[in-house]
């Protein structure tokens, strides 16, 4: 009987397979909640983000990936709620009162559902390669109560080619999935 043995050609493939999938899989972090059922065709608004970062306007620049990617998603019409001065916005001055006003706002629209959020990190990291990281923080809030009905919380980084845009997109769009599993 003759027994085929893998060659090395074969076997350093197989190892730098495993790896990659390990590398990758050590890319990202989520935690969530399980997904609310939530009315597909129901009106949306996305409040002001939260910037925790050094880097000005990534709450900003969140809002807006999530805002595209949330209408992505096929839920009904999603608006943006009225923003603050870029001045606030650049020192994160006020943002619990933001929101809170924003969540009143489409508490006047009769909006359904909001999307908070919170940016955690939002840079390249330092170093040879300077690899992207984003970190971000989402809820799904009833406009009417103020429950908050998902959260979610997720950090990942890519390869130093990569765009944080990107990266922050990936990740956002992650989260928003879960969280909008249980919609019908």
């Amino acid at each position: 009987m003759l027994h085929h043995r893998p060659s090395r050609r074969h076997q350093l493939r197989l190892l730098l397979a495993t790896g990659a999938l390990a590398l990758l899989g050590a890319c990202s972090t989520l935690d969530q909640g399980h997904a609310p059922q939530l009315a597909r065709p129901a009106s949306w608004v996305v409040l002001p983000f939260a910037n925790h970062t050094e880097t000005p306007l990534a709450g900003q620049r969140a809002e807006a990936i999530a805002q595209s990617l949330l209408a992505a998603q096929g839920v009904g019409p999603v608006r943006r709620a009225p923003g603050t001065s870029q001045q606030d916005t650049l020192f994160n001055a006020g943002d619990a009162q933001r929101a809170e006003d924003a969540l009143a706002w489409a508490r006047e629209q009769q909006l359904r559902y909001a999307l908070a959020g919170s940016v955690e990190e939002w840079r390249y990291k330092v170093g040879v390669d300077g690899e992207p990281a984003a970190g971000v923080t989402l809820q799904i809030l009833d406009v009417a109560t103020g429950e908050t009905l998902w959260s979610g919380s997720g950090g990942q980084s890519g390869w130093s080619r990569e765009a944080l845009s990107a990266v922050a997109q990936k990740l956002i769009r992650k989260l928003l999935q879960s969280g909008l599993a249980g919609s019908r």
